[in-house]
């Protein structure tokens, strides 16, 4: 099948590298030059797993593209996914300026029937707006479907290959049937594709990320009572984990969520509640016990020196918002380096992927190493802050060696007590009784 893809950022480009994976025709449209000049050699401009070997393989196999000619792309594709950027505004609200721009330009292009897929998470409502402007535009014929995606950063290849569900929205029988056809490669181990309107599909989006979104935070909430009252969250998380009414999944605790998604959709579902007078409570609740994750973290280290260290030094042991990504968009290690550097603290740091997009956010706040033992020679603590995988099994004797005084901060409970313990570590994580 003959696709074009728009807007070549994350979303975009696992999207069309999945789709040529499968043997399908697909151009990549995106309108910086420079971008597309670079993925012409080989060049791929985000950090996920797998996606340079797929794109590298598929381009050389002539079934990839990569254009800034919108024109070429729709002329030479039957389906078009849209997947350009939805930033939050100042108010919270999704901007869809990029989305109702495109999808212009696309329909003043059309010479004949095409489908137009929206991947881009959108506010409810987005598909009527994006109809009636079609219309406007052209007289040609056209299906309209909203189809959601559900990418994990650090998963993405195998969350599209073998995905939990796929939502396609649509009224028409004509673009299910197209739908059915491209996705049927990644249904061999059973049928995933759930069919509903485009007011649904956008909804479901946005409701699935807030859910996530309020276990993690619903668990940091339960992990501060912990620490309180003597508890120990790690065997909370198991005994109610087990409950198949609950599950396991999105239940560890830690210094907060971050990344493109939930912080984003949640203040855009606040924002529509509030538009429609429908009031997103727990929306509301999860995002500000998120806020209070990352602040009661920080803070707990500022109080630990206090004024008996002056200008302390922390080795800081990640910086993307989560594991196996180089992104650090809303990225709860950001926002600790901040408020502690706010405080007087010196910040060394280490991150396998994401040191110099972190770099160039905070740029003097902190410095930046390439291995994870030299940011914290000298320091007075190590703080983990991200979790990475090398994270989870560390060289205690070095590590003690290389800080001032055996001291660590885990903001995402990698590190087992008893280790610790034995190691001769004072140790402090989230919602687990501390080791002195």
């Amino acid at each position: 099948m003959k696709v074009c893809v728009v807007g070549i950022g994350y979303v975009g480009l696992v999207t069309a590298g999945c789709l040529a994976e499968a043997g399908n025709n697909v151009i990549c449209v995106d309108k910086d030059g420079t971008k597309i000049e670079g993925l012409k050699k080989g060049v791929i401009p985000i950090y996920e797993p797998g996606l340079a070997e797929i794109v590298q393989h598929n381009e050389k196999l002539k079934r990839l593209e990569f254009k800034t000619d919108l024109k070429y792309g729709v002329d030479n594709s039957s389906i078009i996914f849209l997947a350009v950027g939805t930033p939050p505004m100042a108010d919270g609200s999704a901007d869809i300026s990029a989305i109702l721009e495109v999808t212009g330009d696309i329909a003043a292009i059309m010479t004949d029937y095409r489908i137009i897929v929206t991947k881009s998470t959108v506010p409810i409502g987005t598909h009527k707006k994006a109809i009636k402007l079609i219309k406007s535009k052209t007289d040609k014929p056209f299906d309209y479907v909203s189809n959601p995606e559900f990418l994990k950063e650090g998963s993405a290849i195998e969350d599209f290959m073998s995905p939990d569900r796929i939502i396609i929205g649509t009224d028409s029988q004509q673009a299910r049937e197209m739908m059915k056809q491209i996705y049927g490669p990644f249904m061999r181990k059973g049928n995933r594709l759930i069919f509903m309107d485009a007011a649904s599909a956008e909804m479901t989006k946005y409701a699935a990320n807030v859910m996530l979104a309020t276990r993690i935070s619903f668990m940091n909430e339960i992990a501060a009572l912990c620490e309180k009252m003597g508890a120990d969250i790690e065997a909370v998380r198991q005994g109610i984990g087990s409950d198949t009414r609950i599950g396991r999944a999105f239940l560890f605790t830690g210094v907060g969520f971050g990344g493109s998604c939930f912080p984003k959709d949640i203040r855009a579902l606040i924002h529509t509640g509030e538009i429609e007078k429908s009031e997103m409570k727990i929306g509301k609740a999860a995002w500000l016990a998120n806020v209070a994750s990352q602040e009661r973290f920080a803070r707990r280290i500022i109080e630990y020196f206090g004024k008996k260290t002056k200008n302390p030094i922390l080795g800081v042991w990640g910086l993307a918002f989560k594991a196996k990504t180089d992104d650090i968009r809303e990225s709860p290690a950001i926002n600790c380096i901040r408020k502690l550097s706010e405080h007087g603290m010196k910040i060394k740091a280490y991150d396998p992927e994401a040191a110099q997009n972190a770099k160039a956010a905070l740029g003097a706040r902190m410095e930046i190493f390439e291995n994870g033992y030299d940011a914290i020679e000298g320091a007075d603590a190590l703080v983990i802050l991200t979790d990475w995988q090398e994270f989870r099994n560390p060289d205690f004797e070095l590590i003690a060696k290389k800080l001032k005084k055996p001291v660590i901060f885990d903001g995402r409970n990698l590190l087992d007590l008893d280790v610790v313990r034995k190691a001769g570590f004072e140790y402090y994580s989230i919602g687990r009784p501390a080791v002195k």
